[in-house]
């Protein structure tokens, strides 16, 4: 039995009707965290150390803006102030010279809308009706109602009456504000099996995957569509912060976020039903690393634009945590020479490859899907001697995988 968190992101319907409200609490949030930046400040010259969280609450406690939220909102936005302290003295110790403190949330006259958080007593929620109560401060309920009353929308997978919420963040970004729930849960889920699969991560196929035995390729092409048609948008605006290019990026985002949740579900899917019970999946942390002679790596024009922004790490935390929730242990493993090596014989020639799709073995005559290869070679990372264990093995599947393409009128990758 384990016990699990997972944030998830909302969009707020009647932005129009609480944006004044929590517009009023962001702000709020900003002048208490410049409060207590300030008595931080005092306190570091008086004695040469920084108040941690629990004394800035003592102190603050009294001090006028503390009521402007929510006394559970007020005291989180000092333990947020401590911990950026702590991480910064971190860095310090690191010898990161060039660390600087945490600033003072103040632009001229004007404050930016902070991060307001609500802990338990502080909201209260209506799954019937999609909507949360956010409780206010004392000093803002004067001639107001005493709380914000947001109507929200999730993602149609999310359901949130299957988790306990720990917190609800009202978040301002992209112009609008947004809600996040921390949830947590309780899962115990059995293994769907014994079986193992892998995934390589790559440019034009995003993921292949290997069952040995089966093979399923992702190619990645709505998704890099996207980013090109985005960039080319946004470079038209003639202000990159413009309203329109906010536009863009917030677009872009939704939609990728999307494609990397209906892959990393479909996958998962894929897995369960072949009673898969460890998922390995190809590092590519290295992958914007300098190369042997400490130059930049080169991936070819198109390749370098598809790697901007491409986040390998967050598809791998959503990878992860479904595969959580169905019982499968996912393993990062290195992927040093797997695009190189013979899955089938365990041959190593880096001239092998012949086609950015195609990989032909010099010692055994195998031929295969490039990506797939790779996807089973990192299979085998966790089953060692697979590859040379001298067994007559049918290979047709290394180079004529299933293809599921992402279906944009469905929203899914088709079966």
């Amino acid at each position: 039995m384990s016990r699990t968190i997972r944030t998830f992101e909302a969009t707020i319907s009647n932005q129009q009707q609480v944006r004044d409200d929590l517009n009023q609490l962001g702000w709020a949030a900003s002048k208490l965290w410049n409060v207590g930046r300030y008595y931080a400040q005092e306190q570091w010259d008086e004695t040469g150390e920084i108040p941690d969280d629990g004394k800035l609450k003592a102190e603050l406690k009294s001090h006028e803006r503390y009521p402007d939220l929510h006394s559970q909102s007020s005291q989180r936005v000092l333990e947020e102030l401590a911990e950026a302290f702590n991480g910064w003295f971190g860095k310090r110790r690191n010898g990161d010279d060039r660390a600087r403190p945490p600033g003072y949330r103040k632009n001229g006259d004007s404050h930016p809308r902070s991060t307001v958080s609500f802990k338990a007593a502080g909201f209260k929620h209506d799954a019937q009706f999609t909507r949360v109560r956010l409780s206010k401060g004392r000093n803002l309920k004067e001639h107001r109602s005493d709380f914000v009353l947001c109507e929200y929308q999730t993602r149609p997978d999310v359901d949130l009456t299957e988790w306990d919420i720990q917190q609800v963040r009202a978040v301002h970004k992209h112009d609008e504000w947004r809600l996040q729930f921390v949830c947590r849960t309780v899962i115990n889920p059995e293994p769907p099996g014994d079986d193992v699969a892998g995934v390589d991560l790559g440019i034009c196929n995003f993921a292949a995957v290997s069952f040995g035995g089966e093979s399923v390729l992702y190619p990645g092409g709505a998704l890099k569509e996207d980013e090109y048609y985005f960039t080319k948008k946004k470079a038209k605006c003639d202000d990159s912060s413009s309203r329109e290019a906010t536009r863009l990026d917030r677009t872009r985002t939704g939609r990728r976020t999307h494609f990397f949740h209906a892959l990393s579900k479909a996958i998962v899917e894929e897995c369960v039903e072949r009673g898969v019970g460890t998922l390995v999946v190809g590092d590519l942390g290295g992958i914007r690393e300098d190369d042997e002679n400490g130059d930049p790596r080169n991936w070819g024009d198109h390749g370098n634009l598809d790697l901007h922004g491409w986040a390998f790490d967050r598809f791998t935390t959503l990878l992860d945590y479904k595969a959580e929730a169905e019982g499968i242990d996912l393993e990062l493993v290195s992927e040093r020479d797997t695009s190189k090596s013979c899955s089938a014989c365990g041959h190593t020639d880096k001239n092998q490859r012949v086609e950015r799709g195609l990989y032909v073995c010099e010692a055994c005559d195998t031929v295969a899907n490039a990506d797939v290869n790779g996807a089973e070679n990192i299979r085998q990372k966790v089953l060692p001697n697979l590859a040379t264990d001298g067994g007559d093995r049918d290979n047709g599947w290394l180079a004529q995988p299933a293809v599921h393409l992402f279906d944009r009128s469905e929203g899914c990758f088709s079966p």
